[in-house]
Parts: C-alpha cells; structure tokens; sequence
C-alpha cells in the first residue's frame, strides 16, 4: 500500500471589490440570475453565468419543482443552455453566488455533485479548464482552475470504452 495526497490550490477573495472588472462584471451577472431563480421550496437561490470563448455570457438559475429530484441547479441551466445555443463554444469561466430567503448567506456554495459532474463532462469535451468563481451573497469569493479540482477523481468517458 501506498498513500498519495490529492491537494489543489485556491485563490481566497476577501470580498467581490478585489476581483478583477471582468470578474466582476461576470459575478454581478451571476448576482442578477440568482434573483431570478425559482426556489419555492428551498428558499436557497443560486445564480450562475458562463463566459464563452467568444465573449458571450449565458446564465443560468436553480429551478426547483415539488418532486424535488425533477429540479435542476443553477450551474447545469447554464452549461447546458450554452451547449444547446453556442455548441462547439469553450466555456472559459463560471460564477456562482447564492443566497437564501431564510438567512444571510456570508460564504460560498460549491457546486454540488452532480453540476461538477457536468461541468467535468464540459471540460473533458472542450479539453480545457474552466475557472470557477464561487460565492454567497456577501464575504469570500473562493476561485479555482478547473472542476479537476473540487472533482479530482471524476468519472468520465475513458470508463465507458
């Protein structure tokens, strides 16, 4: 037996004033889709924007349904609108923010399991990373390089030849 330590690095936002102005402006696109999203149920709102290699924005928001696994999260209406609009088109960024009608929420919300596994799909389609940008509707905005990262043992196609 062996034992191997699987780390990746993160970039820490104190707050949404130090990212970039690209960065910004696709986060507040996500900030503008979350207000949009139906979460009756839940009450947790999430917003996601995709910037495309050709400079297009998609979003996308969490669409919740009574029978609950019939919903889909934010970060899959997007990746999956950009596929069935812009095919072909790489996915360069993703930003994330969520908020709840319950309570404050003061730090970020990663993708859950089944959007990094989507995500993963996109990445391994394009062949290249895309940079996700996450957080709550105030605090840390949390970056990292590529969904390898929060999903570095994914499942993908090579399993399936």
């Amino acid at each position: 037996m062996k034992r191997e330590n699987i780390a990746f690095e993160l970039m820490v936002y104190d707050g949404f004033e130090e990212l970039s102005e690209n960065d910004q402006t696709l986060m507040e696109a996500a900030v503008a889709a979350r207000k949009n999203a139906y979460a009756p149920y839940s009450k947790f709102q999430v917003g996601a924007a995709l910037l495309l290699e050709n400079g297009m924005v998609v979003t996308g928001n969490n669409q919740e349904n009574a029978c609950y696994p019939a919903g889909l999260c934010a970060e899959r209406v997007a990746i999956f609108h950009a596929g069935a609009t812009y095919p072909g088109v790489a996915i360069k960024a993703l930003a994330i923010s969520a908020t709840s009608m319950n309570q404050p929420v003061s730090k970020p919300a990663a993708p859950c399991g089944n959007c990094r596994q989507s995500i993963s799909e996109y990445e391994i389609k394009q062949q290249e990373p895309i940079r996700i940008m996450m957080m709550g509707e105030t605090g840390t905005v949390l970056q990292c390089h590529s969904i390898s990262d929060l999903l570095p043992l994914a499942f993908n196609n090579s399993f399936l030849s």
